[in-house]
């Protein structure tokens, strides 16, 4: 039997995977981290007994103390950034699935990596700030990188049994967010709660608002970039409000294959906890016969700029695309604190932008450094408007 740790338990990704497990045989959990949902890690020892749990909000740390108390735990216990690479880097555990949303992700990812684990990566940002890197210490350490975005794994589904070279374009479907069709005048009346309503998926709030901006499509070009090894130019983003075309490859002979599913993300967790092989499905079936359209079209670039900022973040290089992420994760948590407007959240990252524009090459110790200047940098632009 395989082990497996998550990082981030408690968020939509690690339920969802949670879930997954509850109906399989081949996989043990060992080891979760959870910030600050006590419940749920109550919940989560209560069925599965892990022999490891990380807190990483301080000020639950005493609210986990007295809860794992209250049911007998007699595990492992451990917390904040040192408790999450110590679950990381677990001497027993096969597999990490990382499913925190954000930089904080990218230390344990990369620290499992060394400790020779596969990872399930849910964490886009790791690949986003730092893709480079991280696919060259998998390749170093000898580990695989499985995605569980569904975009990514329905491409990573896609390419099975084809060359490199055989690989014309990889393209993206977008539902296009809960403001398809809308104009730049209208999102100036955007509120919170109107951007948290994604039509088709059930996220957390910082992937849904990224969602309805479409930076979340740009992040996943970023990624797509790194763990395919295709160039900008070669990965295409088209809007597919339905939702059940998760994305396509087009080859060098003009074929398409395509991934299609119900917007279920179970699914994608299922096929990266099992690959190479399929087994009975965890993940809704899809209605073929209740399938009226399958829509494709062109996003609305002056409208949603977000996207444009990413493959200019991508193709300009070195930490760009780390700035980028970062100044995006701050005006995002603005936004979501309801202290900057909608249309603020991607202003803010292209200032962001061309601020740390001549940053330098990209190293580890660059990405971590750059981070809080640029959460920074946003923070006091936000108090100049």
């Amino acid at each position: 039997m395989k082990k497996l740790a998550i990082i981030g338990a408690s968020g939509s990704i690690g339920t969802q995977t949670l879930e997954v497990l509850k109906k399989e045989e081949q996989w043990s959990l060992v080891g979760v981290s959870v910030h600050r949902n006590i419940e749920k890690l109550k919940e989560i020892i209560l069925v599965f007994n892990p022999k490891l749990v990380v807190v990483t909000n301080e000020e639950s740390i005493q609210e986990a103390k007295e809860m794992l108390k209250e049911i007998n735990y007699t595990g492992e216990v451990d917390f904040l950034e040192e408790g999450l690479i110590r679950l990381a880097t677990m001497k027993e555990v096969d597999m990490v699935v990382t499913s925190l949303v954000g930089m904080v992700g990218l230390k344990p990812t990369v620290e499992a990596i060394k400790s020779g684990k596969d990872i399930a990566l849910a964490n886009k940002e790791t690949l986003v700030a730092a893709g480079e890197i991280v696919m060259n210490l998998a390749k170093e350490y000898g580990v695989r990188i499985l995605p569980v975005d569904s975009e990514h794994s329905a491409i990573f589904q896609s390419l099975q049994g084809s060359q490199p070279s055989e690989v014309k374009n990889l393209i993206l479907t977008a539902s296009g967010g809960p403001f398809l069709g809308r104009t730049r005048e209208d999102l100036k009346k955007v509120t919170r709660e109107m951007a948290l309503k994604h039509p088709n998926w059930v996220m957390g709030p910082k992937i849904t608002v990224d969602s309805s901006t479409l930076m979340n499509k740009g992040l996943e070009v970023i990624e797509a970039r790194w763990l395919f090894d295709v160039n900008y130019d070669n990965i295409k983003v088209y809007v597919h409000p339905e939702s059940v075309i998760h994305s396509m490859v087009e080859f060098q002979d003009n074929s398409v294959i395509a991934q299609l599913g119900a917007p279920d993300m179970r699914l994608p967790i299922q096929y990266a906890l099992k690959y190479p092989h399929r087994h009975k499905a965890v993940a809704n079936p899809i209605e073929l016969l209740a399938m009226k359209n399958v829509t494709f079209l062109k996003h609305d670039v002056e409208t949603f700029r977000a996207l444009e900022l990413a493959y200019r973040a991508g193709k300009r290089g070195g930490l760009q695309s780390a700035v980028m992420n970062s100044a995006n994760e701050e005006a995002v948590a603005l936004f979501l604190e309801e202290k900057i407007s909608y249309l603020n959240i991607v202003d803010m990252v292209e200032k962001a932008m061309d601020y740390f524009r001549d940053a330098g090459e990209i190293t580890l110790d660059k990405v971590f450094e750059i981070d809080p200047l640029v959460r920074t940098f946003v923070r006091e632009k936000n108090k100049e408007v």
